[in-house]
């Protein structure tokens, strides 16, 4: 088990995404890795994911699991992706910026997609997972973000949609361009 609980396949899903051996990748509430490490597998060594969560004990499980795997293109930021410029990367320096199961988690979900837009280069892409409604397993109903209300803040912040990516049967998955 890759550690989502059986339910989300990180490699089935970078496969869908259009990420190229060069790109700067962020991955806004790694947890454990479960992406973070599949996308530094597709990457250059001299390219970069940048493991961003709240918890040191994630980012402590992230560098760990990378250097049993020797994957050494990837750093770690230990941040609070609510507050404004937190992650301290470069304004429009990321080519693909992905928000997985994390927006389900916040009150301030508005201002944890304004951060990862304020990174995201022009043509860049972010890829938001998350929770679908009326699931039996999952978040409580009070904390699901609904995929037409995400896809509303995400336009409205000036992002386009591209697709919606082929998920699981309990999240929804969403690519928006800049």
């Amino acid at each position: 088990m890759d550690g989502t609980g059986g339910f989300l396949h990180p490699e089935e899903i970078a496969k869908q995404l259009n990420i190229k051996k060069w790109m700067k990748v962020a991955d806004f509430g790694c947890g454990a890795g479960y992406f973070t490490l599949p996308i530094a597998k597709r990457l250059a060594h001299e390219s970069r994911v940048y493991a961003i969560d709240i918890l040191e004990t994630a980012l402590e499980s992230v560098r760990s699991r990378a250097k049993l795997q020797g994957l050494f293109n990837i750093e770690t930021i230990h941040c609070n992706l609510e507050e404004k410029n937190s992650t301290g990367l470069s304004d429009g320096s990321m080519d693909l910026v992905l928000l997985a199961n994390i927006l389900f988690q916040s009150a301030k979900k508005t201002d944890i997609i304004k951060e990862a837009i304020r990174i995201l280069k022009e043509s860049g892409e972010m890829v938001v997972i998350d929770w679908k409604e009326n699931q039996p397993i999952g978040p409580a109903r009070d904390y699901i973000v609904p995929l037409g209300a995400v896809r509303k803040i995400v336009e409205d912040e000036g992002l386009r949609f591209k697709r919606e990516l082929a998920v699981d049967k309990y999240h929804w998955g969403l690519i928006f361009e800049k």
